[in-house]
């Protein structure tokens, strides 16, 4: 779901700033200043948000190489058989280290649809996991909530191959 609100640059109160950052730091919500007498970065951080903490590059003969360019995963010199929506869920946890996505976000997200199952989701997340081996930590499972990329998840993105 996406609100849109044009609110004036000289508009913005703590209760606003209150209510946007609530909204960030669930991932549902993003600021964005159109048409204002100062560009975004005169935002006050409290009301852009938090900037995401790097993770940690990680080496090593189990790390995973995500391949944007080339659509695949590497394990050492092992290309890892994914179909495009098993990709497509890696790749979106990989870009969002440390949130937690319902199955509803994940479907809208990696599918572009709410209207599957939300078991499929589950299902696809298992295959991952057997595909990539049991003894990696990728994908960390939130009972009652949904999924989100392990912290020690041995992945590297590689945007350029």
């Amino acid at each position: 779901m996406t609100i849109t609100v044009d609110v004036a640059p000289d508009a913005v109160t703590p209760r606003l700033v209150e209510l946007l950052n609530e909204l960030a730091a669930t991932g549902e919500g993003v600021l964005r200043v159109h048409g204002a007498d100062r560009p975004p970065a005169a935002v006050p951080v409290a009301v852009r948000g938090p900037e995401p903490t790097p993770r940690p590059r990680p080496s090593g003969p189990g790390t995973l190489v995500l391949s944007v360019a080339a659509r695949n995963v590497r394990r050492g010199s092992r290309v890892l058989g994914l179909t495009r929506i098993e990709f497509d869920l890696l790749l979106f946890l990989a870009e969002h280290p440390r949130r937690v996505f319902t199955r509803r976000q994940l479907l809208a997200g990696v599918w572009g649809h709410e209207h599957s199952v939300t078991r499929t989701v589950d299902v696809h997340v298992r295959r991952l996991r057997a595909k990539v081996g049991e003894d990696v930590p990728l994908v960390t499972t939130v009972h009652g909530v949904g999924y989100r990329l392990a912290d020690d998840a041995p992945l590297l993105i590689d945007r350029d191959h």
